[in-house]
């Protein structure tokens, strides 16, 4: 075994350049770890490379990792000059053994901002360090500071046509949110409650996906079975928290926005053509396809399974709290609007007629979950509030069905920490709409 700095040097560089060319043997290893190995028993290189898995040898890690720290340090105090393939198979290195070494990542920030470096394998290394190390923040970080930076630049050569960005075909810009999605979702599974992962993957949607319906929804289905495996996982219940809310405030957002849209598109019904009214209602349709209600309903559905199957996990009643406080928010923003529809209806015959937008005609179902337009039942009846009386109640949702299970689990659940988050839970509900 080495002992003398001459012989760690040699090492060194022989595992380094051993590095490198595993890498350009198999530029679809998708995995790394180290091997259990105390010394070295055979003359051989410690880099072993099995189908997309490298692997390396511990003893030599004693050697290598402070060697590559100190040449990587020397270089940035301008004691030693590395030329730019060094650099790049110094900090490869370094950051597989310890991704959290902020100086090495910033000299690959430099190295892709000299155009030396493509970002798109600084994302792969971040990738293969997160199998080892799955909860490191720095790793996160340039990561989400590459994706900027192929954003900004516009430098997706295997998605988009330089200098035009926006002329990226949108299922290709899906590929790239959806491979960080996987990654995220490796990570999380690797690591309980990764905050940073299920940060990361929040930052993801609002700068790729832009948190558009279609890519909310998406998330909601395909994070549901993870969830129900990962019962005590705050972090995870958190993201799917984020999901709900942010569909609550586009959808009441667009629904605000169209119902303004429609009510100019009404004054002045007249000078619009049939094809363009029919075009406009094609696409308020299409935007608000979400039925909010019915996504809160099986939210809460899904916690009265998990919460019955899985006694005890205190995670599963705080995700309740969360959902039910976004049903009574829903609740108590949706009658605005649908006191202003049935006012317009009311004073303006040209809404029996008119060609009513099925998005406003959802928007509207939406409006009587809690049958709060009993009151205004005497009134007029116009084309939507008809359709507002033929959507089916539900109720059965309510604050009465939340005491009602709660004193299902508190008088059939022999857990003692599940009677204590029962309790918990209405006393908050207490609190909650005493308010």
């Amino acid at each position: 075994m080495a002992e003398s700095p001459e012989e760690v040097a040699v090492l060194v560089q022989r595992v380094v350049k051993d590095i490198r060319n595993a890498f350009q043997r198999n530029p679809h290893i998708d995995e790394i770890g180290l091997i259990p190995c105390p010394e070295a028993r055979y003359n051989r290189s410690p880099i072993v490379l099995v189908e997309n898995k490298l692997g390396v040898e511990s003893w030599c890690v004693k050697f290598l990792l402070p060697y590559v720290h100190n040449k990587l340090l020397l270089y940035r105090q301008r004691k030693q000059w590395l030329n730019k393939d060094e650099l790049i198979d110094v900090t490869c290195t370094l950051l597989l053994l310890n991704p959290d070494f902020t100086t090495a990542w910033n000299v690959r920030k430099e190295l892709i901002l000299s155009g030396t470096l493509n970002p798109l394998k600084d994302l792969h290394l971040g990738k293969l360090a997160l199998t080892k190390f799955p909860k490191s923040p720095e790793t996160w970080i340039h990561r989400r500071w590459v994706l900027q930076q192929l954003i900004q630049e516009n430098s997706l050569p295997s998605l988009v046509t330089k200098g035009n960005l926006g002329a990226a075909p949108v299922e290709r810009i899906h590929r790239l949110v959806q491979e960080e999605m996987n990654v995220c979702s490796e990570a999380a599974g690797r690591y309980p409650s990764n905050y940073n992962a299920w940060s990361h993957r929040i930052w993801v949607l609002q700068h790729l996906g832009k948190l558009t319906i279609k890519v909310l929804l998406d998330e909601l289905s395909s994070t549901k079975y993870w969830v129900s495996m990962h019962v005590s996982d705050h972090s995870g219940f958190h993201y799917r928290q984020f999901l709900l809310n942010s569909l609550v405030g586009r959808t009441v957002t667009d629904s605000n926005l169209l119902l303004q849209n429609w009510m100019v598109n009404v004054q002045n019904t007249r000078l619009l053509k049939e094809e363009e009214s029919a075009g406009a209602a094609a696409a308020c349709a299409e935007e608000q396809s979400v039925d909010l209600p019915r996504c809160l309903e099986e939210e809460l559905e899904l916690c009265t399974e998990l919460i019955d199957t899985y006694p005890g996990h205190e995670t599963l009643w705080c995700h309740r709290r969360c959902v039910f406080y976004l049903q009574h928010h829903l609740k108590n923003r949706i009658p605005l609007l649908s006191a202003v529809v049935s006012s317009v209806g009311s004073n303006d015959e040209t809404l029996n007629n008119s060609h009513c937008s099925p998005a406003i005609s959802h928007m509207a179902q939406a409006m009587d979950v809690d049958g709060l337009n009993e009151s205004s039942s005497k009134q007029v009846y116009t084309q939507e509030t008809k359709r507002l009386k033929r959507a089916p109640v539900q109720d059965s949702f309510g604050p009465e069905m939340e005491y009602r299970f709660i004193n299902e689990v508190l008088s059939t659940c022999r857990d003692v920490d599940q009677a204590r988050f029962a309790t918990a839970y209405r006393k908050w509900l207490v609190t909650f709409l005493g308010q």
